[in-house]
């Protein structure tokens, strides 16, 4: 008996979707590795399963509700936790997966989590719910480690105002909500004392940071205080609206060298009617002049672009002038995603659906444009040097890492390099990358 109870309790935790939701989960391991319990793989027996999901395509949705179905047959017996954007907005949905209470702790409760995770209580839905659209502050959560990356995310905002058409994601996170810049600047030098030396600056809408803060702050102010802390570490930025590379932020990014030269700049469309729809507040000429603005004043910026192919009312002329304005521009590559209907969302009750099979034929155009996008920017960048941050051994071959402006480097050298910078010439082309030589 007594055996039985000085037993350490099995603990597995999975993680769908956004940088956000993997800084979260991070929190969440690091009070879990505090606790008196035994961390085990997802794939494992264990007494709780946390479950972290996803709402931002049907296709996260369908991961998170296969997710929760492997838990449970796993152990049928055991303690289910569900959290994230899914659960937020499909609660009844995800009851309904099993016979067995589930605990679904809101976006709103996610510091609560663990506490709720280890309790011996019944789970009750509405306690660990609420009203995420009326919070007014960010859930307080701590990452001390982030697993065995190289590269940690750092969430500093939540939330978000925009209420794009086709987006489930402010019905899940609610309004726009900042970290105070003394919290971020905490979580980084956590994370400079547990060795990291990239973090990257994430949130739901990360160029609205400290907006909602009292007194009003900003994104350039955050990095300028990040930067001036001047711990060993590199920033990148996630997600910035085209609105949002502001000619400030360019110079403080030209003027830093530990900020990255890297930008990820969503475009959705570059067509202005169906802009317009999605609720977008820009015409694509305005993305352009960012891109272009950005190139001018960051020579070698990688700037990645989020597309969204077949919104409703998308004709073959309007993804022309989107495919037409990518294939003008000097970006590095494109992230291409198929839209899909969420339920509660504008766009979701908009006539003139495009049908799955033109979908997907514009889909394929587009990634294929995204090959040559990103063959195209190393290609440039042959001969050249760059400080690349080593992850670690690809397959047993060779050392893989990512240069400043996000180029993934394979090149030979000894595994005491992971986790270092280190200076590499870019040699040759591969299909994944550039095979490069150590300087």
């Amino acid at each position: 008996m007594s055996a039985q109870k000085n037993k350490k309790m099995k603990v597995a935790l999975a993680t769908l979707g956004c940088k956000v939701n993997q800084f979260e989960s991070a929190a969440f391991l690091s009070e879990l590795g505090e606790r008196d319990v035994e961390l085990v793989p997802f794939s494992h027996k264990a007494d709780v399963y946390i479950v972290n999901t996803c709402a931002v395509t049907a296709k996260g949705g369908a991961q998170s509700r296969q997710v929760i179905r492997r838990a449970l047959k796993v152990n049928p017996k055991a303690r289910l936790v569900v959290t994230g954007c899914y659960s937020q907005v499909a609660p009844q949905d995800v009851l309904e997966i099993a016979n067995s209470p589930i605990c679904i702790v809101g976006n709103g409760y996610k510091h609560r989590l663990v506490d709720i995770a280890l309790s011996d209580l019944h789970c009750d839905l509405e306690m660990h719910m609420g009203d995420i659209a009326r919070l007014k502050e960010v859930c307080p959560l701590t990452a001390k480690s982030f697993g065995e990356r190289t590269r940690a995310y750092m969430k500093v905002q939540d939330g978000c105002n925009s209420f794009c058409s086709y987006c489930i994601v402010p019905y899940a996170r609610g309004r726009s909500r900042s970290y105070a810049i003394d919290q971020v600047l905490n979580q980084a030098a956590l994370f400079a004392e547990q060795d990291y030396r990239e973090v990257v600056l994430t949130g739901i809408h990360l160029g609205h940071y400290g907006l909602d803060l009292e007194p009003k702050t900003n994104l350039v102010a955050l990095v300028r205080a990040l930067v001036a802390q001047n711990l060993p570490i590199r920033y990148r930025l996630s997600s910035l609206e085209p609105t949002e590379i502001t000619d400030e932020l360019l110079e403080l990014m030209a003027a830093s060298a530990a900020i990255m030269p890297y930008l990820h700049i969503p475009l959705q469309s570059g067509d202005d009617g169906i802009l317009k729809k999605m609720n977008r507040r820009y015409p694509a000429a305005t993305f352009a002049e960012k891109v272009k603005k950005s190139v001018a004043r960051l020579p070698g910026v990688g700037i990645g672009v989020d597309v969204l192919v077949g919104f409703p009312g998308e004709d073959e002329a309007a993804f022309r002038n989107t495919y037409d304005l990518l294939a003008s521009l000097p970006v590095a590559y494109l992230h291409v995603f198929p839209y899909s209907k969420r339920p509660g969302t504008v766009a979701a009750g908009m006539a003139d659906q495009v049908a799955k099979k033109v979908k997907e034929e514009r889909v394929a155009l587009l990634r294929d444009l995204d090959h040559k996008k990103r063959m195209a920017f190393y290609r440039q960048h042959l001969g050249s040097v760059q400080q690349v941050l080593v992850e670690g051994r690809k397959q047993g071959k060779m050392l893989r890492g990512f240069s400043e402006n996000y180029i993934p480097v394979h090149f030979a050298a000894a595994d005491n390099l992971a986790n270092t910078l280190v200076s590499v010439r870019l040699e040759e082309l591969t299909d994944d990358g550039v095979l490069g030589v150590l300087v």
